[in-house]
């Protein structure tokens, strides 16, 4: 893809010098054709990162599905208490062995916000999976279950991730963001902690050495403005910290939630690769920028490489959040990614956590 010499000194010029974008600016990206912002995303992207594809193994382990937050963009909470569960350490310990078998690195723990569950509970199961398999990556408990644990135990957001750090906790990752901005939180998730609160627990988590990633829902009720509000929030505290690994914006599933006779269907794929190349170019800061072949599928996960992302994901070998709002999930094996990163002509390479080859 080509662009114009102004749109690229405007823009691509400014994400490699590390210059941050005004408002007006990256408002004003959601006018350029979708081919000359595809065109400035690939071009940052091939100079930052290179031409290399990275990918992941993993799973993320559902752990309860009881929750009090009751947001109104999730499928996945139990509607009466005899639907709840909360599954035994001995089963998620399988869970994890089988993930292991399979030449998983990088387990996700997360579930709802469940006041049965005290900081014990997760740091006995912590324990557990590193006693039996040390080398697997912790990238568990979102924000919101961070700060819901600390306001059950009394802790701070600090202590609370220092305790669990100690059991085996690793990084976490960066659910519950949807759109950091409270005019949408407030529609769509008025019990689950404020854009500035979730900020709070990223940034006390870069502050004692723990790495994080971040996320972003849209396709709900969201305006462009209120998307570069969100990623003005992540860079800028990337700025502070250096402690976000990757960025992975992903489309709301409407289908069995109480948004959908609001919004019947996902976001179209034009829109999600607008956003995708948005978010690489406001984001200077950070190197990484993951597709969603989850929220998509691989046809469009190709497509997303060349609109700013460098890392396909990971396999998910469960996943039951976007699941349950009615997107059906297979789950990918290597040869699978393998196959569809190199049909575009592009080299890929398994990772850890941490961006760090391992195959």
């Amino acid at each position: 893809m080509n662009t114009g010499y102004s749109d690229w000194e405007r823009y691509g010029a400014r994400n490699l010098a590390g210059v941050d974008l005004s408002f007006d600016d990256a408002e004003q990206l959601f006018e350029l054709p979708l081919p000359v912002l595809g065109g400035i995303a690939d071009r940052i992207r091939h100079e930052r990162c290179g031409e290399l594809v990275t990918f992941v193994v993993d799973r993320n382990i559902s752990y309860t599905n009881r929750c009090v937050a009751r947001c109104k963009f999730c499928a996945f909470y139990a509607k009466h208490d005899e639907e709840s569960y909360v599954l035994s350490t001995a089963e998620i310990l399988r869970k994890v062995a089988e993930t292991v078998s399979a030449g998983g690195t990088q387990i996700l723990i997360q579930g709802g916000l469940n006041p049965e569950l005290g900081i014990e509970w997760f740091e006995e199961l912590f324990s557990e999976i590193k006693r039996h398999f040390p080398s697997v990556q912790l990238h568990s408990l979102s924000p919101p279950e961070i700060a819901f644990i600390a306001q059950h135990e009394g802790l701070s957001i600090t202590e609370t991730l220092a305790q669990l750090r100690v059991a085996g906790l690793d990084s976490l990752p960066g659910g519950g963001a949807e759109i950091l901005c409270d005019r949408v939180r407030n529609e769509i998730s008025p019990v689950k902690l404020s854009a500035y609160d979730w900020l709070t627990v990223m940034e006390s988590a870069h502050r004692i050495g723990m790495r994080t990633t971040a996320t972003m829902m849209f396709g709900h009720i969201e305006r462009d403005d209120e998307i570069i509000e969100h990623l003005f929030k992540i860079r800028d505290l990337q700025t502070r910290t250096g402690g976000f690994t990757a960025f992975i914006p992903w489309t709301f599933q409407p289908k069995h939630t109480a948004l959908y006779e609001r919004v019947k269907r996902p976001v179209s794929v034009t829109r999600y690769l607008q956003v995708l190349a948005i978010s690489r170019i406001v984001l200077h800061p950070i190197r990484n920028i993951q597709a969603s072949w989850l929220t998509q599928d691989f046809e469009v996960d190709k497509l997303a490489l060349f609109f700013g992302a460098n890392d396909f994901g990971g396999t998910i070998l469960e996943e039951n959040v976007v699941t349950a709002a009615g997107k059906e999930h297979t789950p990918a094996t290597v040869a699978d990614i393998r196959r569809a990163v190199t049909s575009v002509g592009r080299p890929v390479a398994q990772r850890n956590t941490l961006y760090e080859l391992v195959a």
